[in-house]
């Protein structure tokens, strides 16, 4: 039964200086430290980040520290000062590469559910959290662990819903020529953008407090959110600007119908480098890895590429399908694996570094077992599978490998929109 103090008890917590609340957080500290000391190290590792308190819990109760180090020792690992790494830093290696392996070798479950009552292409993730909208008039925000929708955003009938981002606070969306923000709350506040200054946008970026939205005329349009002013006009490219990526260094990363993509500063109006690919194709879809400082495209001919924006030289290219390449993806902290996926619906593992395609997965055609059902979330559950090098694309039934128009990469999962009313979440485990 719940407990609710009286007023008296409020008082007397004022007298003793909030003493019982104090016992309480402890109390709630102790239980949490109980039931984290039955995790491994990986499970440890994705509670941090599930919020602040808990993060703060595992931190300060050195659980993450002490089973880092007894791992080392059960491997036979040299402990001495002079080899000693941070085992903040150490714990994020043992995860990456469990990942890495997983996307590489591991089985393969897929969870679908309908999203949306018609088709919608874009999907992202963050904090455990996927948004996915674009096709409808309505973006939803879902748990990724009970696959339930949490919050709408709806968009007014007069415009069509282009691209968007999110954080902790807000929606940013890209409505044709407007700006649109919600709240997490779920509070609309659309501003217009100034006359002839915001020509028709196709892809939009966000990092707050800015947006960064990618026109067609070649221009990269940088709106303040707060003052609600675009701040500074890019000229990025002859042709129209078709992606994004965004850096937190402050640099903007844009791909074009052209085939060229271009780096520019936020702090500046002019482009600072610019890189070419080989099959003179367009970029359809980039990303950018802060930690390695690569750049990764895909094209509309299924060529995907990488550069190094340290020394501004292409390192690989590799044609991974006949078709578009509509969206590529890694962990943020991942340098080793890219996931790829596009028009032929085969999702691929590449790796980061060579190009090399590590695995193709598919999806079976067996019938799907009903997961879940229940007044929030319809899930059906299908299982994976992953191609041998010699299995041609083209034999393998189009219902196997809907088209893959977005995906977004998680801790061992993907999540993959294709333009349908179906999103599927692809968990690999060892």
């Amino acid at each position: 039964m719940e407990h609710r103090p009286s007023g008296g008890s409020t008082e007397m917590r004022k007298r003793s200086g909030g003493r019982g609340l104090t016992r309480t957080r402890w109390l709630e500290h102790d239980i949490l430290c109980i039931i984290f000391s039955f995790l491994d190290v990986f499970d440890l590792v994705r509670c941090t980040a599930v919020c602040k308190s808990w993060n703060a819990v595992i931190k300060k109760s050195e659980l993450l520290q002490a089973l880092y180090f007894k791992q080392r020792r059960d491997s036979g690992e040299s402990s001495s000062s002079g080899q000693r790494k941070s085992w903040e830093l150490g714990l994020q290696e043992i995860a990456m590469k469990h990942h890495s392996l997983c996307l590489q070798r591991g089985r393969v479950d897929i969870h679908q559910w309908k999203a949306h009552s018609v088709g919608v292409d874009q999907c992202r993730m963050k904090m455990g959290l996927l948004l996915t909208g674009v096709g409808d008039k309505v973006m939803r925000l879902w748990s990724l662990n009970s696959y339930k929708c949490q919050e709408e955003y709806h968009v007014p009938d007069t415009a069509t819903l282009v691209d968007f981002d999110f954080d902790e606070s807000k929606i940013v969306g890209l409505l044709g020529t407007r700006v649109g923000i919600w709240g997490r709350n779920g509070k609309r506040s659309i501003f217009p953008s100034r006359e002839g200054t915001f020509p028709k946008g196709l892809c939009l970026r966000y990092i707050d407090p800015e947006a960064v939205i990618g026109c067609q005329d070649g221009t990269a349009r940088v709106f303040d959110m707060y003052s609600r002013t675009c701040s500074r006009i890019i000229k990025m490219h002859s042709g129209p600007v078709t992606c994004l990526a965004l850096s937190d260094d402050q640099l903007i990363v844009s791909g074009s119908s052209l085939g060229s993509i271009s780096i520019s500063n936020l702090s500046s109006d002019q482009r600072v480098a610019t890189l070419r690919s080989t099959d003179s194709a367009g970029i359809r879809t980039l990303c950018f890895n802060p930690s390695s400082r690569l750049v990764f495209a895909g094209t509309t001919v299924g060529y995907t590429y990488c550069w190094d924006l340290r020394t501004m030289k292409s390192l690989w290219g590799t044609r991974v399908s006949s078709n578009v390449v509509y969206s590529l993806n890694h962990l943020q902290s991942d340098n080793s694996t890219l996931v790829v996926g596009g028009i032929d619906g085969v999702l691929r593992v590449l790796n980061q570094n060579t190009g090399k395609v590590l695995s193709r997965c598919v999806i079976s055609d067996e019938r799907p077992i009903i997961s879940s059902r229940d007044m929030h979330a319809f899930t059906e559950k299908k299982k994976g599978l992953r191609l041998s090098e010699e299995m041609e694309v083209d034999r393998i039934p189009r219902t196997c490998r809907p088209p893959i128009t977005c995906l977004a990469v998680g801790m061992k999962k993907v999540v993959t929109a294709h333009n349908s009313k179906y999103i599927r979440m692809w968990k690999f485990n060892m």
